[in-house]
C-alpha cells in the first residue's frame, strides 16, 4: 500500500511516501519539506533515494497550494516516484491535539474533524494548520481514505491523579485543563523497537522513553502504556527546550508580567520563543551550536547545557520513583540519536539507582539500537532511532484497509 503521510505546521508542510507491504516491511519512496507557505517565496525541497534533490524556490499561497505543489511532484516524470495519483492509497497526517476525544488514531470524517477543531485553543500553533492540511488533501484527493493520527492519544492512558492540576477542578470539567503530553508516536514507537532489541515483553516492562531535540519530552511506559509524561496542557511544560522554558514556578511569569508590562501575548512570546536554550546562552537554540559554544568556554551556553541535563536527570530520577524501578531508558530525537554530550552529562552519577553508563561506548556508538550502558548496569540504556512517519504510515495502513 502507498501511503502519503503530511506533517503540517503553520507555514510548512513536511511528506513522506512510503510502500508499505506490511508494519516491518516497507520502503521510503520519496520525502520533502515545503516552507514559508504564504509569502513572496516559498521554496521546496524533494528528496528521491538514489537522485540528486530537488530544491524550487516559488509562490505557495497556501497549503492546499503547498500540497498540490508536492502531489505535482510526485508524479513528475523525471522528478517523481509515482505514474500518477491513483498510487496513493492512503494519507496519513501529524495532528497534534486531540484532547480527550480519541485515544487512536481515526478515520478523518466531517465529524472527527469537527471534534479536533474544539481543541484548536489547546494547540493554536499546530490544530489549525493540521486541519487546513487534513482539509485541502480531502479536496485534492477526495476518494482516498484520510487518517489522523494523534501526538496525545498515547498519553490518553496516564492515571487522574497523574494527568489533573491542582488548579480549581471547574478549569478542567469547563476548559479541559489538563497534562495531555505530546510526542506519543516517538515515545509509543522507540518504547517497543528498544524491547525488541532488548528481548524484552513490553507488556511487562518499565521504560522511560526520553525525546530529545528543539521539543523534548519523557514519558514513562509501564507494561506498554504511558502513564506518565512532561509536557502538559501544551507543549510548553517539562524540560528546558530549544526556545521554550519548561517547568517555571507562575509566580516568576506574574512577577515578569508586572515588572515587562506584559501582556498574554507578551508572555506567551517570551516562554515559547525566548526561552530554553536560547534564553539562558544569548546564544542558539541549537544544542550543536550550545556545545561548540560551551567547548569554547561560554560561561551561559555551558550553563544551559547543564540545565538541559539536570531537568532529563531529574525526570527520570522521578519516573523511576513513580514505577518503582526501570528496566530500560532510551534516549532518542535530535539531541537524544547524536548529543554525545547530553547523554553522557544526563546519565552520569545516577549508579545509585542502578544506572551505569558506559562512556566509550557512549562516545563511540555506531548505528542505531546502540546499547551505552555497562553489562553490569541493572537499567539498560539504549539509543534509538525514532520513526514518527513510520508510526503514521502504520496506523493508516491499519486503518484505511479495515475501512
Amino acid at each position: 500500500m502507498i501511503i502519503l503521510v503530511l506533517n503540517c505546521g503553520s507555514s510548512s508542510i513536511k511528506y513522506q511516501v512510503l510502500d508499505m507491504k506490511s508494519d516491518n516491511e516497507y520502503s521510503l519512496l520519496s520525502k520533502g519539506l515545503v516552507e514559508r507557505i504564504g509569502e513572496a517565496v516559498g521554496s521546496i525541497t524533494h528528496k528521491v533515494p538514489g537522485k540528486a534533490d530537488c530544491v524550487e524556490e516559488r509562490p505557495i499561497a497556501d497549503h492546499s497550494a503547498g500540497i498540490d505543489a508536492v502531489l505535482s511532484l510526485l508524479i513528475d516524470p523525471e522528478k517523481g516516484v509515482l505514474k500518477s495519483l491513483a498510487d496513493i492509497e492512503a494519507v496519513g497526517h501529524r495532528t497534534v491535539h486531540a484532547g480527550e476525544f480519541f485515544s487512536e488514531s481515526t478515520l478523518a470524517t466531517d465529524e472527527t474533524i469537527s471534534k479536533v477543531e474544539r481543541c484548536n485553543d489547546l494547540a493554536p500553533i499546530h490544530n489549525p494548520a493540521n486541519i487546513i492540511g487534513i482539509n485541502a488533501a480531502r479536496a485534492l484527493m477526495p476518494n482516498v481514505p484520510q487518517v489522523m493520527v494523534f501526538d496525545t492519544a498515547f498519553h490518553q492512558t496516564i492515571p487522574d491523579y497523574a494527568y489533573i492540576y491542582a488548579l480549581p477542578y471547574e478549569y478542567y470539567r469547563k476548559y479541559g485543563v489538563r497534562r495531555y503530553g505530546f510526542h506519543g508516536s516517538s515515545h509509543r514507537f522507540v518504547s517497543q523497537k528498544a524491547c525488541d532489541a532488548l528481548d524484552l515483553d513490553i507488556n511487562k516492562a518499565k521504560i522511560i522513553t526520553c525525546h530529545l531535540g528543539n521539543g523534548s519530552s519523557v514519558t514513562a511506559v509501564c507494561n506498554g502504556k504511558s502513564v506518565d509524561t512532561s509536557m502538559g496542557l501544551t507543549p510548553l511544560e517539562g524540560l528546558t527546550m530549544g526556545t521554550r522554558c519548561g517547568n517555571v514556578d507562575p509566580g516568576a511569569l506574574i512577577y515578569i508580567m508586572q515588572k515587562e508590562g506584559l501582556d498574554a501575548e507578551g508572555l506567551n512570546k517570551v516562554v515559547n520563543k525566548k526561552s530554553g536554550l536560547l534564553g539562558i546562552s544569548e546564544t542558539s537554540s541549537d544544542n550543536r551550536d550550545i556545545d561548540t559554544a560551551s567547548a569554547a568556554g561560554n560561561r551561559l551556553a555551558t550553563l544551559a547545557h547543564d540545565k538541559l541535563c539536570y531537568d532529563i536527570k531529574k525526570c527520570i530520577g522521578s519516573y523511576m520513583a513513580a514505577m518503582n524501578g526501570a528496566d530500560v531508558i532510551v534516549m532518542t530525537g535530535g539531541i537524544g540519536e547524536n548529543s554525545r554530550t547530553v547523554r553522557r552529562d544526563a546519565l552520569r552519577d545516577l549508579e545509585g539507582i542502578g544506572i551505569e553508563l558506559d562512556f566509550d561506548l557512549n562516545e563511540n556508538i555506531d548505528g542505531d539500537n546502540w546499547i551505552i550502558s555497562k553489562p553490569t548496569s541493572k537499567v539498560k540504556v539504549i539509543v534509538c532511532c525514532t520513526n514518527e512517519e513510520l508510526v503514521i504510515a502504520r496506523d493508516t495502513m491499519r486503518i484505511a484497509l479495515a475501512k
